[in-house]
């Protein structure tokens, strides 16, 4: 959330909070809710720890209703960090299908615009078994497609630690559904793969729905705001308005201070200014 230090600068950010989401894990989302309900901003809810298990039906009903009470829309963050969803050992994998069934179980709740999740391919150790994953994983994405289906939220496949847009390629293309769509995180484009956007986008672009907006230097995963970092970020923005595209657009600051900054970085570039 925005500090108290830029609450006398934070209406100027009003047309960006209104075309953008803040990523927020669920219990900061509660704790400040009447905050973050005043400063406008719109919450990507990460569900990621023990929230999904600890979080009761009524914890999570009384924030969706506040939200929609106040006019601000949500998208959900699926839980990722321990899961795989293409695991090939069964007990890791129901574990796994479990845990992001309780995140899917939340979209008739909220109403999100997008649930993100991670397909969390990693070359170094499923190349050798790639397609047993992929079978596996398929079948993970298939059962909770139809849940996102069935409530007209799209599905959004992030990139994390896959090296080339080729897996995320294949699975859309296998889902084959007009829910299910492709969340490009530039953070990790620029620290994990090490390559460019030019090497995702225009390849995934058929399937783009949202980005997710952070920088870092090229070393590690740091969530600075826009501009801090080194990733190309006017170049990305002259491609998506040349191309006419208008994907679901999240940051991801992991401190309260870079809520401020990367909202002013979005100003600095004029992201929104003709919407």
């Amino acid at each position: 959330m925005i500090n108290q230090s830029q609450t006398a600068t934070a209406p100027s950010f009003e047309h960006i909070t209104a075309n953008c989401f803040i990523n927020v894990p669920f219990q900061r989302l509660r704790n400040n809710l009447k905050t973050l309900i005043k400063q406008g901003i719109q919450p990507e809810i990460g569900l990621e720890g023990d929230t999904l298990y600890t979080c009761s039906e009524t914890d999570f009903a009384q924030v969706a209703k506040a939200l929609k009470d106040n006019g601000l829309a949500c998208t959900l963050h699926a839980p990722f960090f321990d899961l795989a969803p293409g695991a090939l050992d069964p007990y890791i994998l129901e574990a796994s299908r479990n845990k992001l069934r309780r995140a899917f179980s939340l979209i008739e709740l909220f109403a999100p615009k997008a649930i993100v999740c991670h397909l969390n391919y990693e070359r170094d150790k499923h190349g050798n078994k790639q397609d047993a994953w992929f079978d596996k994983s398929l079948s993970t994405w298939q059962e909770l497609l139809v849940i996102a289906g069935a409530n007209n939220v799209s599905l959004m496949l992030e990139n994390t630690y896959e090296t080339t847009p080729d897996q995320l390629k294949r699975m859309l293309v296998a889902l084959d559904s007009p829910f299910v769509r492709f969340c490009l995180d530039v953070g990790h484009v620029h620290a994990f793969a090490k390559n460019r956007w030019q090497d995702w986008l225009p390849e995934l672009e058929p399937w783009l729905g949202q980005v997710h907006l952070h920088d870092n230097d090229g070393n590690r995963d740091s969530h600075l705001a826009p501009g801090q970092g080194s990733f190309d970020f006017a170049g990305l923005f002259s491609y998506l308005a040349m191309r006419k595209l208008s994907p679901i657009f999240t940051l991801e600051p992991h401190t309260e201070e870079g809520v401020g900054q990367s909202l002013q970085a979005l100003a600095n570039l004029e992201l929104f200014s003709t919407r």
